[in-house]
């Protein structure tokens, strides 16, 4: 093998596109030690030097709301900022004894300059990590990081005519978009309608009424439901006529998503809908559960039928590949090896060596995953 392409390939999966030196010298580094000097001395150097996996550390945590923060990170060896606005990333954070995992969406836009990253999480009764992450983490945390993915994201050049309708922590990838566009001092005639229930909840207020005022071709429509009401897309004729012609980006709550594709479909105009969603649409149907055993990593899991089977193999430790957590991405597919489990999405029936989507499946019945 030519000593260059050694010396630079990736490692672990984990490059550098934009810093070929550095990735060299890390690359000769790992290979020329490994196993002498495992990864752990280089934590014990520097917590943020890994090759074997992309890790950051938290530098600040700012609340945007009562129940909502931003955590500031910088990323460590590997990490690319050539991501696209709107894209997700996801977090791995130690608490309890074992690595949580789960995917938020970038509120930073791409910036090579800061080297800095940020995402911002809204306290959830059911989220585990989200109520950890709002509730607290010490800025130096060190957590893992995976690199940014998704298809909900703002080309370049944008288009020439927007409209983003948001609701909730739906606004955290529109955000993005956002700044982005500011940052660049390219704003085209943009539209954005977000809803939350009360002024005090709305995420990025203040920044959003910036936006407003330094830019003439950004219009905020602010909808507080508690006072005012749900959000009626009958009124968009009234309000914004020209709105079949813009191209949409849309996030926030399931039946949100759900009137907006259906509305879109009617018109006829659904090839201009983009959709990030954030819950999983389960069909009425569900699983019955049973034990869930991961062959490779000689663990066993008790799962109900609500439990997927990517949250059934974090609980106990295996680690679980994923990206979107939505059924959307692929990253999570893993062969079914006997059993059968259901997709909790459609209610279809996956059964011995079917490739699954664990994110979105759950044992019907005693199963066996090849993880």
């Amino acid at each position: 093998m030519d000593l260059k392409k050694w010396l630079e390939a990736p490692v672990a999966g984990v490059s550098a596109p934009k810093r070929p030196r550095l990735n060299m010298l890390r690359g000769a580094f790992t290979r020329i030690t490994t196993p002498l000097l495992p990864d752990d001395y280089l934590h014990l150097a520097n917590p943020l030097w890994s090759a074997r996996e992309l890790r950051g550390r938290v530098v600040r945590v700012e609340k945007e709301t009562a129940t909502a923060v931003t955590l500031v990170i910088q990323p460590g060896w590997g990490f690319n900022f050539d991501y696209q606005p709107g894209q997700y990333i996801g977090i791995g954070l130690h608490l309890g004894g074992r690595w949580h995992w789960r995917s938020y969406s970038l509120t930073s836009p791409p910036n090579w300059e800061d080297k800095l990253i940020s995402i911002t999480v809204k306290a959830m009764p059911e989220g585990f990590l989200s109520s950890h992450l709002v509730g607290g983490v010490p800025q130096g945390t060190i957590v893992r990081l995976a690199a940014p993915k998704g298809n909900f994201a703002l080309p370049v050049p944008p288009p020439a005519k927007i409209l983003f309708v948001t609701a909730g922590s739906g606004i955290t990838p529109v955000i993005s978009m956002l700044r982005a566009l500011d940052r660049h001092g390219d704003m085209p005639d943009t539209v954005h309608i977000h809803s939350a229930p009360t002024e005090d909840e709305v995420m990025f207020a203040a920044e959003l009424a910036a936006l407003e005022k330094s830019h003439p071709e950004f219009t905020s429509h602010v909808q507080l439901t508690r006072s005012d009401g749900k959000f009626a897309l009958s009124s968009l004729d009234e309000l914004y006529p020209d709105w079949r012609t813009r191209d949409t980006w849309a996030c926030g709550p399931a039946a949100l998503l759900e009137e907006i594709e259906k509305t879109w479909k009617r018109e006829g105009i659904e090839h201009k809908l983009h959709l990030e969603r954030f819950e999983i649409s389960r069909a009425d149907t569900s699983g019955s559960g049973g034990t869930v055993t991961f062959s490779k990593s000689d663990k066993k899991a008790a799962a109900d039928g609500a439990t997927t089977l990517l949250e059934a193999g974090e609980n106990v430790g295996v680690r679980m590949p994923f990206g979107c957590r939505m059924g959307i991405c692929q990253t999570c597919v893993v062969p079914l090896t006997a059993g059968h489990v259901i997709d909790l999405r459609s209610g279809k029936e996956h059964s011995e060596g079917d490739r699954v989507q664990t994110c979105i499946s759950a044992a019907a019945g005693d199963c066996t995953l090849e993880l």
